[in-house]
This record gives C-alpha cells, sequence and structure tokens, in this order.
C-alpha cells in the first residue's frame, strides 16, 4: 500500500469516527432536550393531579353551628333563623360505612353552609338494616340520638359515627352511646334511661317507614336538595357547595 493510500484511509477513519461522535452529541442533546420536556410534563401534570386531589379534600369546620332544632317527626333541623331554602335533606344510618364516609368528607362542608345562612339542612336518621347485628346496631344508635337534647345533637350525631362498629360485628352497645353522649356535653338520667330503655324506638320505628315508604330512599346515605337526589354530588365537598349555590 502506497503512501496517498495510507494517508486516504487514515482521513477517512478519521472522519468516520468524527461523524459518530457527531451523532453521539447529537443523541445527548436530543435526549437532554426530551427528558427536559418530559420534566415539564410531569410537572404539569403532578400539578393537575395534585390540585384535583386536593380541591375536594374535607375541610376542617370549627366555627359556630347553625342554630340546630328537632322537629315533631324526629327529623333535625340546622339552620340559620329565616332560612327555608334550599333545604338538604340527609337520609342516614349510623351503621351505615358510606355514611360515615359521607359525614368525613363532607359533614363539615355541611355545617359551614349551614352556618352562613345558605342552606337548611334537615337530617333524617333512621334504621336501614334489617338482619342483626346491623339492625339492633342502627336501632340502638338512631335510639340514641333521638334521646339526644337539640342543642347537643350535632356533636352527639358526629360522636356516633366517628365510633362507628365494624360492619358484621355487634356495637353501639347503650352504655358506650350513654358515654359518648358524655362527651358530647349531654348528662343525666333522662339521657340514660331514655338510651338504654328504648324510648325513642317507635319514632325511629316511623321515621324508618316514612324514609322507605314516602321518600322512597333504596339506600344509604339518600341526601337531597329541594326534593331532587344529588348522593354523588354530596361526597364532594366542591361539588356540593356548587349545588348548594345554584339552587333556586
Amino acid at each position: 500500500m502506497g503512501k496517498a493510500t495510507r494517508d486516504r484511509s487514515a482521513r477517512e477513519k478519521l472522519a468516520e469516527q468524527r461523524r459518530i461522535e457527531a451523532q453521539r452529541e447529537k443523541r445527548k442533546r436530543l435526549i437532554a432536550t426530551v427528558g427536559g420536556a418530559l420534566a415539564l410534563i410531569l410537572v404539569a401534570v403532578g400539578l393537575v393531579v395534585y390540585v384535583n386531589s386536593t380541591k375536594d379534600q374535607s375541610e376542617d369546620y370549627a366555627g359556630a353551628l347553625a342554630p340546630v332544632t328537632r322537629e315533631a317527626d324526629g327529623s333535625i333541623v340546622m339552620a340559620q333563623a329565616g332560612v327555608t331554602t334550599p333545604v338538604l335533606e340527609i337520609y342516614e344510618d349510623f351503621q351505615c360505612p358510606a355514611c360515615k364516609n359521607l359525614e368525613d368528607t363532607s359533614g363539615d362542608t355541611i355545617k359551614r353552609l349551614a352556618a352562613e345562612g345558605k342552606v337548611k339542612v334537615v337530617f333524617r336518621p333512621f334504621r336501614l338494616f334489617g338482619q342483626d347485628p346491623l339492625k339492633s346496631n342502627s336501632e340502638r344508635a338512631a335510639n340514641a340520638a333521638l334521646c339526644a337534647p337539640a342543642d347537643k345533637w350535632v356533636p352527639f350525631h358526629d360522636k356516633i359515627f366517628a365510633n362507628q362498629p365494624r360492619e358484621g360485628s355487634v356495637g353501639f352497645e347503650n352504655d358506650d352511646l350513654v358515654a359518648w353522649g358524655g362527651d358530647a356535653g349531654i348528662t343525666g338520667a333522662e339521657f340514660e334511661n331514655c338510651v338504654k330503655q328504648g324510648e325513642k324506638n317507635t319514632q325511629v320505628a316511623a321515621m324508618t317507614e316514612y324514609a322507605l315508604k314516602t321518600a322512597k330512599v333504596e339506600s344509604t346515605p339518600t341526601v337531597k336538595l329541594d326534593g331532587e337526589v344529588i348522593t354523588d354530588a354530596a361526597f364532594s365537598p366542591g361539588d356540593l357547595e356548587k349545588a348548594v349555590a345554584s339552587a333556586k
């Protein structure tokens, strides 16, 4: 091989090596660019997920409650004076896990909306379950709630849900219900006797009949706004507030 041939071969190898290095650098820049864009996309997606996951989180309302009164039919009304519409009715069973979930998710929002005079809330506890131990659990809890004085009803209502027994197990024992009443500020023999002797069981039965036969409730919780079922929206504090705001 002559010198000229060797020089040309060396130049070609060098050119090939430079071409390969140039391609390698191009790939590095492309990866860096794509990676940066992907990172931005991931950040953006993360922000969207974060916003969507936090916008409907349960709030922590610790303000004063709207006045609470008990109606002759056993229902409990929470509303500012003069507020008659819109009406938010909550049909619930204290043994129902989904009802506890509703309370955990939107309970504070409901309290705040009532306190702000934006809605009249009507609680309608009843006994949905027909088989023990759920039936007896539910009946004892509903009876105890009806034994509670109106001004202590909401904290006692929340206390009952906070101590909901595991579904299928025996719970809501009368002694426990009396003790939880004490935690909610309910004391005295009248409340204790009412709980332990089931003095409100007849009214529980009447409220159950009303819920199932008159209001046509098929499951718990059932949430109605001016008579229209909005149960799904009620599980989202944001959607619930929008529904109340748009109600006539």
